[in-house]
């Protein structure tokens, strides 16, 4: 299995422009450092939003539950590629049910968060990602990075992340606030 903390990450400043490299392991060491992320929001024909429980193993906000996807493209690389490649690896979605071109930019999302159990951080440049495929489309989670998987209607996601924070990974609020916004500015 690939060390995926050894991986480069894109450094970048607080308007995206790059600065320069780190490993993933070292970009997550306090205090953090700023760099280039993505986080994907798959939706329903119902207006349902795809959830996955991090697996045990994830040295950040482990069993957590999040967006369907998140990862660092790498230097140079595309975010919307980079995570049509991280579907396929983490969520076993096939290139014949989805690709990069059903995935929209909706913006970016710029967040520092702290993991008490782990002391390691994210403080990330965050493009928010927003897909969409059938609920019944066919998923395969590796289960090194994905514990669960869970459908939830986007009202009753947002009721529980305000009563129960601490289930959830702490960008995910922001991530539904990028994409809220996208939505309605159409």
């Amino acid at each position: 299995m690939m060390d995926r903390e050894s991986l480069l990450v894109e450094l970048v400043d607080d308007d995206g422009v790059p600065t320069g490299t780190a490993t993933v392991d070292d970009a997550h060491r306090a205090p953090g450092t700023l760099h280039r992320a993505f986080s994907v929001l798959l939706l329903d024909d119902a207006g349902r939003v795809l959830l996955q429980q991090r697996s045990a193993v994830k040295t950040r906000f482990a069993l957590r539950w999040g967006n369907a996807c998140c990862g660092h493209p790498a230097p140079g690389s595309s975010p919307v590629d980079s995570a049509a490649v991280r579907l396929r690896e983490e969520l076993g979605l096939s290139t014949v049910d989805f690709s990069a071109a059903d995935l929209t930019d909706a913006g970016v999302y710029l967040y520092r968060a702290t993991d008490a159990a782990t002391g390691r951080v994210e403080h990330e440049y965050d493009h928010v990602l927003v897909g969409h495929v059938d609920a019944g489309t066919p998923l395969r989670p590796d289960p090194a990075e994905v514990a669960a998987l869970h459908w939830i209607d986007l009202d009753v996601l947002r009721a529980d992340l305000a009563e129960r924070p601490a289930e959830y990974v702490p960008w995910l609020a922001g991530v539904l606030s990028v994409q809220a916004g996208a939505t309605h500015g159409r």
